[in-house]
């Protein structure tokens, strides 16, 4: 980008700059909606140059390869002397992660829906998402010329997936019909402007400024009258969710309201989480693109009218009194992370509190995390005092550096080389930690394994760093199975992890299926004999030892009972049978399973009083086992995990008939927030291993879930039949 006369967005108070999430499904038209915002700035120089998949500030570096937005980007403008920071979050329900970081950003959030497509399950659930956290929420609804568009429907069907406080602030009018159908005018009933837009080009704005909006001119009777009742029906909604009661007693009385005074009172409703305003655009003609461009900072609050999240000591002790002060102590989060490739690692930062500046010294704090299956948590990381590198804001497909960031702003720093999503950024000498917010629990899991010897040197120091970038993936070696196994939240989630780890890291890697950890146990008492002698000359060996082995409860483990009598096994050797039988179980008798949950009583064998030793006793308890195994028949015993799914009410049939040809075995049902079900299910993990994907399927995407081992039970015989012939395949 040539190097014009350019304005940098600067913020030097918290209340002149507005933090907005733009939210919704992929093809709604988020990126298109940010980038015609940037051309109507004045911030790009032209529309068209931003594909769906990037933006047009795309700080990563590196190429997108996915035709889909992955990651959480900063867009910043500038507004009628507002910066207004616009965070264009991931569509894909794969990269909620990214979404909810941009959220714990942002101060207000932007629905943006599509006049064709309505309303879907996936954004309704965003909708309560945003709505448990008491994230203030307006709408965009797009694409309202094209001819089968319909406005009024839309905003119908938002008021019925959202609640009653969804509300038009801006009012469409059409001309013609079919194919000809046409926008011609937007009414904004608050201000009661009029904006003729026949013939009102998309247009560009130059350097700094905000390009003009069609002059305003006198509502069409026709355009007030058939919208007389949807204006009054808002008004209603502002005084009353701004609580402005000398407002309120004048329109009691009939008195005229000043449009000036119903604006203002409009944040203050917008901010109070009752009102969500409707604006129509469309980004292919430019219509309403203006009007929502200055309605922004109107109607989205400034920082300093959030609530201020939890902070702590390391030591997590509370900390009081702290808000969005430039003066405070400093306290910002990362909220996500890449890897440029001049620059090094690169953060996008909330500033919360304090006033960041480059070069200057500050803390890191990390939190700890659930990793994988199995469940363990990675302590806080407190990390080291590092030195901020420069700071940026994205301006086209570049950036330019800024001097500070206030509380309240967003802002890209570079060289935290230890930085990870989430981390805390604090005073050296007064550390602090933020509550983090809500990482998605990734359910989708793929083995990996390096495609060559030189990547087998590079991949745990790549696959950290992948993790670093998105705390939505884990990584973990499982103990039983010696797989490496990388977690995901659903396969374009994974597709994207893979395609950075070869990229931007440089590594190749194989995927696989993941190996369930099955076990193995008696399933009767069964007796063994152990017999380990050989004598072919010079020192032999010689152990024989019998035992008992009896099934126990689960998760008992080895119950290892002595018995002998008159020495027959000289003391000193009945620790190592016991060792035997333990390095035994560990390797498996039949299948390879280990060997969980036996009490083996050891009650005869012989000894030699010079080849007898340590060794060969561990040999005949290990033959011993094996002995037992033989003769008495084994089962094998399968995880079975604890798995709560939440769903709309209307697909709760579809989901309870899949958990039951999953073998699931349902314990519960309930309700959660916004009228959906919840069911509770025990149910075998090996039938749920690609859950995550096709639970998406089955629920048109409403559905999710978490899951938790519970206990291992035995394999039922039909199960462990096709098992065995998956082995054989």
């Amino acid at each position: 980008m040539a190097d014009r006369a350019v304005h940098v967005p600067e913020a030097d108070r918290p209340q002149d700059i507005r933090n907005i999430a733009l939210v919704g499904p992929p093809g709604a038209g988020k990126t298109s909606l940010v980038e015609a915002l940037l051309v109507a700035a004045g911030e790009i120089g032209r529309p068209g140059s931003v594909e769906e998949g990037t933006t047009a500030s795309d700080h990563d570096g590196v190429e997108v390869r996915q035709k889909r937005s992955v990651h959480l980007t900063l867009n910043p403008v500038t507004v009628d002397g507002v910066k207004v920071n616009l965070l264009d979050t991931p569509g894909y329900a794969d990269f909620i992660g990214a979404m909810r970081a941009g959220l714990r950003g942002a101060d207000a959030a932007l629905f943006v829906v599509s006049a064709l497509d309505g309303v879907d399950g996936r954004t309704r659930v965003l909708w309560e998402e945003c709505a448990a956290i008491g994230m203030p929420r307006a709408v965009a609804v797009t694409r309202i010329d094209h001819p089968r568009a319909d406005y009024d429907d839309v905003v119908a069907r938002c008021r019925e997936s959202f609640g009653p406080g969804v509300r038009p602030a801006y009012l469409p009018a059409y001309e013609g019909s079919g194919d000809d159908r046409r926008v011609v005018g937007l009414w904004g009933l608050v201000s009661e402007r009029y904006h003729d837009c026949q013939g009102s080009p998309a247009g560009s704005g130059t350097g700094g400024g905000t390009a003009p909006s069609p002059a305003p001119r006198p509502v069409p009777d026709r355009v007030r009258e058939a919208a007389g009742p949807l204006r009054e029906a808002l008004v209603e909604e502002v005084i009353t969710g701004s609580g402005d009661e000398v407002l309120m007693d004048r329109y009691v009385e009939g008195g005229e309201l000043d449009p000036d005074l119903l604006v203002a009172d409009l944040q203050k409703a917008v901010a109070a989480g009752g009102l969500h305003p409707v604006i129509a655009v469309s980004t292919t003609t430019g219509v309403g693109v203006r009007e929502l461009l200055h309605e922004l900072p109107l109607s989205c609050p400034d920082p300093t009218r959030r609530p201020f999240p939890s902070v702590a000591t390391p030591e997590g002790r509370p900390v009081p009194g702290l808000s969005c002060d430039p003066g405070g102590p400093l306290v910002a989060e990362v909220l996500s992370t890449a890897a440029d490739p001049y620059v090094g690692r690169v953060s996008l930062v909330r500033v919360f509190s304090g006033t960041l500046t480059p070069d200057s010294a500050v803390h890191l704090h990390g939190h700890g995390v659930p990793c994988g299956l199995t469940g363990t948590v990675e302590l806080d990381r407190v990390g080291n005092d590092e030195r901020a590198g420069a700071l940026a804001v994205p301006l086209g497909r570049g950036s330019r550096p800024v001097g500070r960031a206030v509380a309240g702003d967003l802002c890209l720093v570079a060289r935290l080389p230890d930085a990870r999503t989430g981390d805390t950024l604090s005073d050296p000498g007064r550390p602090l930690r933020v509550s983090p917010w809500r990482f998605p629990q990734p359910l989708l899991p793929v083995s990996l394994a390096a495609a060559s010897s030189a990547d087998e040197d590079k991949l745990s120091q790549a696959v950290a760093r992948l993790v670093a970038e998105d705390p939505s993936l884990r990584v973990e070696v499982n103990p039983e199975t010696r797989q490496m196994v990388l977690w995901s939240l659903g396969e374009a989630h994974l597709d994207a992890a893979l395609d950075r780890l070869e990229h931007r890291h440089g590594v190749r890697v194989e995927t696989g299926g993941v190996r369930v950890p099955l076990r193995e146990t008696f399933a009767v008492p069964a007796q063994g004999l152990g017999r380990n002698v050989k004598q072919s000359g010079g020192h032999g060996e010689f152990g024989v030892c019998r035992i008992r082995v009896e099934p126990l409860a689960p998760g008992s483990g080895l119950e290892f009972v002595d018995e002998t009598v008159g020495g027959v096994v000289p003391r000193q050797f009945v620790p190592s049978v016991e060792k035997g039988v333990r390095a035994q179980m560990a390797d498996g008798v039949e299948s390879g399973y280990p060997l969980v949950d036996i009490r083996v009583t050891l009650y005869d064998g012989k000894a030699h009083p010079v080849d007898s030793s340590d060794a060969a006793f561990q040999k005949a308890g290990r033959l011993a086992l094996r002995d037992a195994a033989a003769a008495g028949g084994l089962a094998v015993l399968e995880p079975v995990s604890d798995v709560a799914v939440e769903v709309d009410d209307s697909y709760l049939g579809p989901v309870l008939s899949d958990l039951s040809a999953r073998r699931g075995r349902v314990v519960g049902t309930g309700t959660a927030s916004g009228g959906r079900a919840v069911v509770r299910a025990e149910v075998p993990e090996l039938e749920i291993t690609r859950y995550a994907v096709e639970l998406r399927s089955v629920s048109h995407g409403t559905g999710v879930f978490t899951r938790e081992y519970l206990r291992h039970e035995p394999l039922p015989p039909q199960a462990a039949a096709r098992l065995s012939r998956a082995g054989r395949g």
